[in-house]
């Protein structure tokens, strides 16, 4: 990891030792007290609580110092303290500094669904050749990036971190902390349309990830999605398009649906090509493969090396993951989050594998502004065209899928609201029949994983 002495910590983000050694070492850095290790550096932020109030408890904890922007004192001499103007601003210059002690390369990746998953995709594929760190879990923001770049150390060959945003130039100050070598972009769908008037202002957010990419960087992009390639039209970088079209670099060919074994196709990468079958039932699996191929050919990796990682790429957990359960019961844990593109990748996947009935149970999708009622109509409206024989929800949003799938012809035994998912999981189990596949699926803030853990513990 990054090991820094004090006075070194202290000289790059601009602070004055309080107290402490000068020569105290420092190779662990945090943000959040609850979770402190002994010897780390506690950065006390000012947010919606003042990390000032928690900085005894670091240290009660065996934190070995704190980075605070007022002045403080510890009857401990030994205990570290640097003072700066804005803690948050400083822990970004130490991530910023660090990484240009660092030769790895930064991956940066943005787009509005499959983030997370394309990151994992990446640091699969790379890892036979490279050591590679990646940003744990949902670290992708002003304050997990920094964090994540402050576990480099001089053996990591690669950076793999994800970008997000909620708003117009926050991807720009990630890029700031962290220029990427290779920004890739997985898609621009209409996904916290609620702080933006339109998915056109989505898409400018998004091209800040190629604004901010290194001079000589690359950048990989959905070649199918005809708002990346307007927003990377007067990019002068070197481009890498993936996708299912033959205009695309990195691509997937002669797909072919095989039930519960998933998809096979061929993978195109550049110039070799080679079929292969992946446990996908989601199209969008498929895109998030050929983004990861594409960072590892923008690496020039060998394909023979790709293609065998590539075989064992499978579904994150909670993220479209496939559990058997007793009785023939499939259930599909997509409980993670819940968007209108998602879901329908989701519902079109699912509804040609062979089952008795299938049931979509479905919370609300959050963050969508002025056109939440019009997304959840449209998503009852699909459900209904594509044969679903159930229809659950879970929220007062999802209700109007219920409205939806009923004009669209569903019948009203046919579908079931409920108002949490406290509620829906102690009554789930009752609708369940032998052979049944169950889909379940809601944004984060709906905790639909209550009712995966019901039927797990349940259909026995």
């Amino acid at each position: 990891m990054v090991s820094f002495r004090l006075n070194e910590i202290a000289e790059k983000i601009e602070g004055k030792i309080l107290q402490g050694l000068p020569s105290l070492t420092f190779e662990k850095f945090n943000i959040d007290s609850r979770l402190t290790e002994p010897g780390e550096l506690f950065f006390a932020l000012v947010a919606e609580r003042n990390g000032h109030d928690y900085v005894p408890q670091a240290i009660s904890k065996g934190a070995a110092g704190a980075v605070v922007s007022r002045e403080m004192t510890f009857p401990d001499k030994d205990i570290a303290l640097i003072q700066v103007r804005n803690t948050l601003l400083a822990l970004q210059q130490l991530a910023r500094k660090a990484l240009i002690e660092n030769p790895a390369k930064i991956i940066g990746i943005t787009g509005s669904i499959g983030k997370t998953t394309t990151k994992e995709f990446i640091y699969q594929l790379l890892s036979r050749n490279l050591s590679v760190l990646k940003s744990e879990g949902n670290f992708n923001n002003q304050l997990g990036l920094p964090l994540s770049l402050l576990k480099l150390t001089d053996k990591h060959q690669a950076a793999v971190l994800e970008m997000a945003m909620s708003g117009q130039g926050e991807i720009a100050s990630l890029t700031r902390i962290a220029p990427p070598d290779i920004a890739v972009i997985t898609n621009i769908n209409p996904v916290h349309l609620q702080f933006f008037k339109s998915i056109e202002e989505i898409a400018l957010a998004k091209k800040e990830i190629l604004e901010g990419t290194k001079n000589g960087g690359k950048a990989v992009l959905n070649g199918d999605d005809p708002l990346v390639r307007k927003i990377a039209k007067d990019w002068k970088g070197r481009e890498i398009f993936f996708g299912l079209g033959e205009g695309n670099e990195i691509r997937a060919q002669k797909i072919h649906k095989a039930g519960w074994q998933g998809m096979y196709f061929e993978l195109v990468y550049g110039k070799e090509q080679k079929e292969m079958r992946a446990p996908f039932f989601y199209e969008s699996y498929l895109y998030n493969l050929l983004a990861a191929a594409a960072v590892a050919y923008a690496l020039s990796l060998p394909f023979a090396d790709v293609f065998i990682q590539a075989k064992a790429l499978r579904p994150l957990p909670s993220r479209g993951s496939l559990i058997a359960l007793a009785k023939n019961v499939k259930l599909i844990d997509d409980s993670y989050n819940s968007n209108p593109v998602a879901l329908e990748s989701a519902l079109k996947g699912l509804s040609d594998l062979p089952s008795k009935r299938r049931l979509a149970v479905l919370g609300d999708m959050l963050e969508l502004g002025e056109r939440e009622v019009e997304f959840h109509l449209q998503a009852g409206r699909q459900i209904a065209s594509l044969g679903w024989d159930r229809l659950v929800t879970v929220g007062t949003l999802s209700k109007h899928m219920v409205e939806g799938a009923l004009r669209a012809g569903m019948k009203k035994n046919q579908v079931f609201s409920f108002n949490d998912s406290d509620e829906a999981a102690a009554k789930i189990e009752f609708l369940i029949q032998e052979g049944d596949l169950v889909l379940v699926k809601g944004s984060r803030r709906m905790k639909t994983e209550k009712i995966v853990e019901r039927l797990k513990s349940k259909v026995k």
